[in-house]
């Protein structure tokens, strides 16, 4: 029998998943929470085989739910079952501890095949994201100081001001910017915003 707790602030959500995994004979739902200061106070309590979790939580965020229930309990088993997650935030979710990632409009049987894998330890990732995320790897990091000036170049900010920000001359701003540009492989600031913010490196 593999064992469940939902983390999802739907209640209607919630309900939906119970009633279907339910009608599995191996699949039990144990417990419930909506939010992520209660996933631990639960996890230990019912000491789930899977925890399926929404990424989007109100209080704590769901990635740092995760990293708070793999501290405390190193061998939780958590499935990502979200809405929407940037790739950014399917990855920071896999390192802090996710053993998977599945999106809410994904078919019943994916569900279960994901929920069983998990279960067993393995990895479960759509390959379409699992490629992505080998393709984001295999890219040049952007750099912590890139993604600052980054996030000033996104606010429209001219190399001038930058440099009056972060107090460093207006040359070695357009030397990060030029490679910035390269690393993102895009020709003028205006892709580099829209190219960061897709790739979800800065925060609207």
């Amino acid at each position: 029998m593999i064992t469940l707790i939902l983390i999802d602030d739907h209640f209607v959500v919630r309900s939906g998943l119970v009633a279907s995994l339910e009608l599995e004979d191996d699949l039990k739902v144990i417990g419930e929470a909506d939010r992520g200061e209660d996933a631990v106070r639960l996890f230990a309590k019912k000491l789930p085989a899977v925890v399926l979790m929404d990424l989007q939580l109100p209080g704590i965020s769901g990635i740092e739910t995760i990293a708070l229930l793999i501290r405390e309990h190193p061998d939780a088993r958590v499935l990502i079952f979200s809405t929407f997650a940037r790739d950014d935030e399917i990855q920071a979710a896999l390192k802090a501890g996710a053993l998977g990632y599945l999106q809410k409009s994904s078919s019943r049987d994916d569900l279960l095949a994901a929920i069983r894998t998990v279960a067993k330890g393995g990895r479960s990732l759509p390959p379409e994201i699992a490629q992505r995320l080998q393709n984001r790897l295999a890219e040049p990091e952007i750099t912590p100081r890139e993604r600052e000036i980054l996030m000033l170049v996104t606010q429209g900010n001219a190399n001038k001001e930058i440099a009056a920000t972060l107090g460093i001359s207006e040359d070695t701003v357009k030397q990060h910017v030029s490679r910035i540009l390269v690393k993102l492989k895009v020709n003028d600031r205006a892709q580099a915003t829209a190219e960061a913010i897709r790739r979800g490196l800065v925060k609207v």
